[in-house]
């Protein structure tokens, strides 16, 4: 009896595994909820001490089209330190953002001139040009830029 039992389950663990198909997630999002994401996951970095691929991520604003994320860098060093930090990112935003089908592109412009905002009024110019509703927002509660 118990070799008939020990071939049945030895028959049953020989049996090839048919793996589930999953569905992963690809929820729409708005260049500002990318961009707020990308902006918290810099923030991380720099908490935990890694100030230079912090500042590789501020650099310049990532450019969205459909889930494509293109990043433009000043040179081929920033790019080798950003492809090592590459997949982190990638995951931190199809995670927050739930949508699986995120790529992003580096693209090295040796000419490049920083698009960064570096004051109050800059920065609020970019969100504004992001999302003119922002002047209602400031106008409903009494918000002045300092």
């Amino acid at each position: 009896m118990s070799s008939i039992r020990a071939k049945r389950e030895l028959e049953e663990n020989s049996k090839t595994v048919v793996k589930e198909i999953v569905h992963l997630p690809s929820e729409p999002f708005t260049e500002t909820e990318m961009l707020l994401q990308w902006n918290k996951y810099a923030q991380r970095l720099g908490d935990k001490g890694y100030k230079i691929m912090e500042s590789l991520l501020l650099i310049n604003d990532p450019i969205l089209k459909g889930t494509h994320i293109t990043l433009e860098l000043p040179n081929e060093g920033s790019k080798l330190d950003f492809e090592s930090e590459k997949l982190g990112l990638l995951g931190y935003l199809k995670g927050h953002l739930h949508n699986h089908d995120i790529t992003i592109e580096v693209i090295v412009n040796e000419s490049f001139e920083s698009r960064r905002s570096f004051n109050d009024q800059d920065r609020y110019n970019r969100l504004h040009q992001i999302n003119p509703n922002i002047e209602l927002l400031k106008s409903t509660f009494g918000l002045d830029i300092t």
